[in-house]
C-alpha cells in the first residue's frame, strides 16, 4: 500500500491531568503516515484523485488547539477518527509526542494504527 507522511507537525494544546498542564497550552508534535492508493494520483496529476494533506492538515491543527484530553492516547485516537474520516485513506499511523512530559527525558510518545 502506498503512503503519505506528515511529519513533525507542531501544535499546541491542553495535554495532561496535571493542574498546571490544564491551564496553559503546551507543544505537542504529531506525525502521521496515511495509507492510500497514488496509482491514480501517479497517472493523473491531478489533487483529487489523492489526499489532500493540506486541507488534512488543517483540519488535524484546528481539532487539537481546540482540544483538551488528558491522556496522549486520547488525543492520538481522535486524531487517527478525523484521518479515517477522508474515503480515501485506508489506514493511519498516529504518533503524538509530548515534548518534556517526563524529568529526564526529551519526550513521551504513543503510537497507534487504525484502519477503516
Amino acid at each position: 500500500m502506498d503512503s503519505i507522511r506528515i511529519c513533525d507537525l507542531l501544535v499546541r494544546c491542553i495535554l495532561g491531568i496535571n493542574d498546571n498542564e490544564r491551564r496553559e497550552k503546551q507543544d505537542v508534535v504529531i506525525n502521521l503516515t496515511l495509507y492510500t492508493d497514488l496509482h491514480k494520483a501517479g497517472k493523473s496529476d491531478r489533487i483529487e484523485d489523492t489526499v489532500d494533506y493540506r486541507a488534512l492538515k488543517k483540519r488535524v491543527l484546528s481539532m487539537v488547539e481546540s482540544s483538551q484530553y488528558l491522556l496522549l492516547e486520547a488525543l492520538a485516537e481522535a486524531v487517527a477518527e478525523l484521518c479515517l474520516d477522508r474515503h480515501e485513506v485506508l489506514q493511519v499511523d498516529v504518533c503524538v509526542e509530548k515534548p518534556h512530559a517526563l524529568r529526564f527525558a526529551r519526550s513521551v510518545a504513543v503510537e497507534i494504527t487504525r484502519k477503516r
